[in-house]
């Protein structure tokens, strides 16, 4: 949980946000007046201006959104969030006009799997996961649940998908793992009444509902990778198809055509147009990722897909020409970094790439990959030629920032991969930690013959942060093993230690480097005398939660610290005084950083969110 911000501190100032929740299933949706995006990141709903990339946020879940719906006027918007066992899990309905929290709903136990407002705003359906098993109809305008029943039979799995039919308040239908239903709604009496649609000998298990413009039919997307036809009157199945070349990995998303046609995405990220009765592909194009959401802009001349690997794509209907508009992390982001002097540009580093970004307009310039492997840290070298990386398996690769091509690797660099990198003004030198605990300096001035230097033994966890000192004499490096050795790299020998009942997690130099400052998981942030490694004071630096990340301005006056509390605090440093406090982060903070000319700090998630926000003590 976030901890309470006292009312009287001020708060930073969120400038922009870079982030997308890509596995939730349609979450991102065009608003109805085809000007916004609705989507989700963390506990967040964001609505975003499709011209400006104006971003508006709606904070209110206390855990990960795990559903969002508009209503059809575009008037409401109701997004659900998963909890903890044995918590019920809230839905909350947003005035989208005013942005703000217009009623909060509670009555599903730990999550809430998908909602549907009805045609005219009267209801809002909601359907619960695996561990509650039931559905529930609200009444919008009072602001209460009018009935709810079990989703499936017992003998059924879990219902995952619902939709309204599109001229009836009152006739709504769910899907999943062997069971389809269409439900009428008996307002007067508060009950309604499932019909199981009759399957036959077809077995399958639906992962999204569309119905037909005149409600005659309903359309399902399976798991098999074939397309059901299901009469909604009678409930009996109609048709299915294709017969025999099934798209794979599953019909993930579904949209139905003005023109009939019926829009498709699947699990390997084929987005398809198909033939309503024949299920005929007519047109296709391939995305990056498994399709989660399709979403149309008007009647469809232009629609967005979303995928799982948190891309946004663009697609023009007539030439079926896709353009990638939005490119994010979809895991946690390890480390960031500026380069030295330079605050235009920043880089980040995660599961399978590094990504080099504009600070400005939060576009991706630059991604290199790195199949199957995550990135624990990264460092710009101090001529900005090369962005060194530390991997998981061992090796430390160096890449061109402009190209993002491969310059030199050194193999089996620690033997429980490399957890923490720092590189020397000079550029000759590159300074490892491991996960076993050692500290190597390498000698790469020759790029196609990096050798070993040293490797310095006295740490028994992870190595999680190295700093070095401006003449690069001597090094600090903090571990998990609640030490913090401050190392002399012309003779490598160990100087001076430091040791607290911590996991440590960061550490600094102040930048006339007489003192050290350290934070790690006991909460604190403790100053240190560099000469003789002697205590100068501790802060509580948060109220839950470990620090994780921490930076000093090029000045020494003000330090950044963010951790698992999900706050971003700015310091004093000769007070220890918080200046101000900034919220957004929706999961754990897992770095940040001051950029070079003090505008912007910079902040990135373990949901893979990068947040800028407005430094508070901007000198011009």
């Amino acid at each position: 949980m976030t901890e309470e911000v006292p009312r009287d501190m001020e708060m930073l100032q969120l400038l922009s946000t870079i982030g997308f929740e890509g596995h939730i299933p349609n979450g991102l949706i065009v608003h109805p007046d085809r000007q916004h995006l609705v989507y989700s990141l963390g506990s967040t709903i964001i609505v975003e201006d499709i011209k400006s990339s104006k971003q508006d946020f709606l904070v209110g879940h206390s855990n990960n959104v795990s559903c969002v719906v508009v209503s059809k006027s575009g008037k409401y918007i109701a997004s659900g969030q998963v909890n903890y066992m044995g918590f019920k899990a809230d839905i909350i309905i947003w005035d989208f006009a005013t942005r703000s929290l217009y009623c909060q709903l509670a009555l599903h136990k730990v999550k809430v799997e998908a909602l549907v407002f009805s045609p005219n705003d009267k209801f809002l359906v909601s359907l619960g996961g695996q561990d509650d098993g039931s559905v529930v109809v609200w009444n919008v305008k009072q602001k209460e649940a009018i009935c709810g029943d079990a989703a499936a039979v017992p003998s059924a799995g879990t219902t995952v998908a619902i939709t309204f039919v599109n001229n009836s308040d009152e006739i709504f239908v769910t899907g999943g793992d062997r069971t389809l239903r269409v439900w009428e709604i008996d307002v007067q009496n508060r009950k309604m009444r499932p019909t199981e649609c009759n399957m036959g000998q077809l077995k399958r298990i639906v992962n999204c509902i569309q119905v037909s413009e005149d409600d005659n039919f309903f359309y399902c997307g399976t798991t098999s990778g074939d397309i059901l036809k299901v009469n909604m009157k009678t409930c009996l199945f109609s048709n299915y198809g294709p017969l025999k070349d099934k798209f794979s990995c599953g019909v993930t998303a579904l949209k139905l055509l003005k023109t009939g046609d019926i829009l498709i995405g699947t699990g390997d990220g084929t987005v398809a147009l198909v033939e309503s009765d024949k299920f005929k592909r007519t047109k296709m194009a391939k995305v990056e990722g498994e399709v989660t959401s399709l979403t149309l802009r008007g009647p469809g001349h232009q629609f967005y897909v979303s995928t799982n690997m948190s891309q946004v794509y663009k697609f023009d209907h007539a030439e079926f020409t896709s353009e990638l508009i939005r490119t994010c992390h979809y895991s946690s982001v390890n480390d960031i970094v500026f380069p030295p002097g330079c605050s235009e540009l920043f880089a980040t580093c995660s599961k399978q790439d590094i990504r080099v970004w504009n600070t400005a307009t939060n576009k991706e310039l630059r991604r290199i990959t790195v199949p199957n492997m995550t990135c624990n840290a990264i460092e710009f070298m101090a001529d900005g030629r090369l962005i060194v990386s530390a991997w998981d398996d061992g090796k430390i690769r160096a890449f061109t920032p402009e190209t993002g091509r491969l310059l030199y690797t050194i193999h089996d660099a620690h033997n429980k991969g490399v957890s923490s990198i720092a590189t020397t003004s000079d550029c000759s030198r590159i300074i490892t930690g491991g996960g076993e605990g050692q500290v190597r300096v390498w000698k790469v001035d020759n790029v196609k013959k990096p050798c070993m230097l040293a490797a310095m033994k006295e740490h028994k966890g992870t190595v999680t942060c190295i700093k070095i000192n401006k003449c690069d004499t001597e090094c600090i490096s903090a571990s998990t093993d609640g030490t913090c050795i401050i190392w002399d790299i012309v003779r490598f020998v160990r100087n001076q230690m430091v040791m607290a009942n911590t996991l440590f997690k960061c550490v600094s130099f102040r930048p006339d480097e007489c003192q050290i400052i350290t934070s790690g998981t006991d909460r604190k942030v403790a100053y240190w005398e560099l000469y003789d490694g002697s205590q100068i004071r501790e802060l509580e630096g948060s109220l839950s939660g470990a620090i994780n990340g921490m930076d000093i301005s090029v000045s020494g006056e003000y330090f950044v610290t963010g951790g698992d509390d999900k706050l971003i605090k700015v310091w004093l440093y000769n007070e220890g005084e918080v200046t101000h406090v900034g919220t957004g982060h929706s999961s754990p903070i897992t770095r940040l950083k001051i950029c070079p000319n003090m505008k912007y700090i910079v902040s990135v998630g373990s949901d893979g969110a990068i947040l800028r926000y407005r430094f508070p003590h901007l000198k011009f």
